[in-house]
């Protein structure tokens, strides 16, 4: 298994959040993937920084990393909020499927 930026992608797309019920990938919460020799850092949003879930999902996110990249292979999560998420940072499927998609 080759580290790079697309197999921690596809790791964090089994990252749900549980109020919209779809992956953080298409709901544009990962603003950051930087997989290397080094290991992997990935920065992450929320949709508020209210979100009740921000403790369970960054939990989710390790998790998943964990399982998706090379065994010992170190791992940092960054919550980070600038700049502020927005609906415009959504994958094309996810406008759809929220019924935001341009008509």
């Amino acid at each position: 298994m080759t580290l790079n930026d697309d197999l921690v992608r596809d790791a964090l797309r089994s990252v749900m959040d549980p109020e919209a019920g779809m992956n953080i990938v298409d709901l544009g919460l990962v603003y950051g993937i930087q997989a290397g020799p080094d290991g992997v850092q990935v920065q992450i949003t929320m949709t508020s920084a209210a979100c009740p879930m921000a403790d369970m999902i960054i939990d989710d996110v390790q998790a998943a990393l964990a399982g998706g990249v090379p065994a010992g292979t170190p791992v940092a999560v960054e919550l980070v909020w600038d700049p502020p998420w927005t609906p415009e940072r959504m994958s094309g499927f996810a406008r759809e499927h929220f019924g935001w998609a341009p008509r």
